[in-house]
């Protein structure tokens, strides 16, 4: 029986963390699965990047391998540590382990025993039931939700797609799933969202995968997004930021009046609190007014001559700056 180095079959060090294995993982999956790969060997690389996932998805099989690897070498007859042999561990697991079909090679079985279980197989005495069968894939699937859905306590509907497996590991096809989702309170953009066990099914009697949301806030004709805060640019005539005007304003729940103040500046905010998005404690940030003052496209010789009027009048030179 020849040791196996997980790692190195990943290629992935020994202190990578869950997330650079998985990602190892499926990239080795995607290239050696035997439905897509033209290599005569894809098929034994595909269940031997199945096994070193399975030992290292799992934190206490994986404490269990780290243990006993500081005894082996890669490819090279495996002894084990001394005792090893009288404590149950060398003959353990001689049919093939998990998924019933020999996926898993003797030196999986005889470090994690019959059906991946511990005790007897269990070179250290540890560890607890396992399951007898292959872990569903776990599914990815971006979401884009309005602004306006993070406000709300209603359910949204969502359907995606979940591969399917056979007994012996291999995929069949994908089905369509349907389920109805409520959107936390606080969610931010690119946010990562785990639905536990709705991914795709288990082989062997083996748990489901899980689902990932990866959320995506669809960008809003109205508002930016500043974090939980809302930016609105208020487009004032140049009158109204002279003279002071209220404007009755939009929100993500409704309308209100904002009242603008004499001599307003284009640029300046205003805050209205409490009015941005939900927060993970449900507070809400802040509505700010950003105001801008728009000149009409066009205008006629009476007006051009108001506008002359006034310059003389206010005798205004807004660039008084420059010359300091």
């Amino acid at each position: 029986m020849d040791f196996k180095d997980y790692y190195k079959i990943l290629g992935v060090e020994p202190t990578a963390d869950d997330k650079a294995i998985k990602t190892a993982y499926r990239k080795l999956a995607r290239k050696y699965h035997p439905d897509v790969s033209k290599e005569r060997d894809a098929e034994d690389k595909f269940k031997e990047a199945n096994e070193a996932y399975e030992a290292l998805s799992s934190p206490e099989k994986r404490a269990e391998y780290d243990e006993l690897r500081k005894y082996g070498q890669h490819g090279r007859p495996f002894q084990g540590p001394p005792g090893w042999q009288s404590r149950g561990g060398a003959g353990a697991g001689g049919d093939g382990g998990f998924g019933g079909g020999g996926d898993f090679s003797d030196f999986f079985s005889s470090i994690f025993g019959s059906a991946g279980r511990g005790g007897n197989g269990n070179p250290f005495g540890r560890g607890q039931q396992q399951s007898a069968g292959r872990r569903g894939q776990d599914v990815e699937m971006e979401l884009a939700i309005f602004l306006e859905e993070t406000l709300s306590n209603e359910s949204k509907k969502i359907s995606f797609q979940v591969p399917q497996y056979n007994a012996a590991g291999q995929r069949t096809g994908d089905t369509t799933k349907t389920l109805n989702v409520k959107i936390p309170a606080g969610v931010t953009d690119g946010e990562r969202i785990r639905l536990k066990g709705q991914g795709a099914p288990g082989v062997g009697g083996g748990a489901n995968g899980d689902l990932y949301l990866i959320i995506r806030l669809a960008p809003h004709p109205l508002f930016d997004v500043e974090d939980h805060d809302l930016i609105i640019t208020v487009p004032l005539a140049p009158w109204e930021a002279a003279l002071g005007t209220k404007v009755e304003m939009p929100t993500l729940t409704g309308k209100v009046n904002l009242t603008i103040r004499p001599d307003s500046q284009s640029g300046q905010r205003l805050r209205i609190k409490g009015m941005g998005l939900s927060n993970k404690q449900g507070q809400r940030g802040d509505l700010y007014a950003q105001l801008k003052v728009v000149m009409p496209a066009q205008s006629d010789e009476a007006t051009r001559e108001l506008w002359s009027k006034l310059s003389e009048k206010a005798g205004f030179n807004p660039r008084t700056q420059w010359s300091k």
